[in-house]
């Protein structure tokens, strides 16, 4: 029988819109979302993977990201391009990308689950830049936010995005994708890392059912 604690239960995903293996976990939150929607909201914030970098990718980056993408494609199905791993200066920087899915929270609470996966799509199918302003914000402006307002918003966003990274960090996160699940003031992570949904339905069913307060089975991996 649900406690009272229970019935105010929130799922906190932590994720990052460059994170590899977040996009393969996309089809599985969406699903976690709408199956868990009535009883359990889902509440996103951004994680932060790599927010301070300033160099472009060397060779073994590069060696080490086609490793990791080609895994979660295999293993998830997950469509990617790897042209970007042919790119002599880019820099992987996640901290812009973030702050658009914060953006896309403040002008629009409730649709940033669905940016982050608009995100996801853009730089691992499709090979668009972002960790670029512009493009953040024409792909803001496909998935109907009005491009100016974004601009605007984006560009002031700097402080809450980092609020968002250091709560992950504070609530013991150390991989993304994780799910958390926060009840009557105490917090359990059903998975750092990815899980294929039936284990992860069978954490969360636990954890309402019976109020689990030690950690879950960590994922199968995290990361980039």
């Amino acid at each position: 029988m649900m406690t009272d604690d229970r019935q105010s239960a929130t799922l906190l995903y932590i994720a990052d819109p460059m994170c590899s293996w977040c996009w393969g976990f996309s089809p599985v939150i969406d699903r976690i979302a709408q199956d868990y929607g009535d009883r359990t909201p889902l509440a996103l914030l951004l994680g932060g993977l790599f927010p301070d970098t300033s160099a472009p990718m060397d060779e073994a980056f590069k060696t080490s990201l086609r490793e990791h993408w080609e895994h979660v494609q295999q293993l998830t199905g997950q469509p990617f391009n790897f042209e970007l791993l042919e790119h002599s200066r880019f820099i992987y920087n996640t901290e812009p990308a973030c702050r658009a899915v914060v953006t896309s929270r403040r002008l629009r609470p409730g649709a940033e689950l669905g940016f982050l996966h608009a995100l996801h799509a853009a730089f691992y199918r499709d090979n668009r830049d972002v960790t670029a302003a512009e493009t953040l914000c024409d792909i803001a402006a496909e998935n109907g936010f009005a491009r100016e307002r974004f601009e605007i918003e984006f560009a002031s966003a700097r402080a809450e995005t980092r609020r968002d990274f250091a709560l992950a960090q504070e609530l013991g996160v150390h991989g993304f994708p994780s799910l958390l699940g926060c009840s009557g003031g105490r917090i359990v992570m059903l998975t750092e890392g990815y899980q294929p949904l039936p284990r992860l339905i069978a954490s969360i069913d636990a954890w309402l059912e019976h109020d689990v307060s030690d950690a879950m089975p960590a994922g199968i991996d995290s990361g980039n």
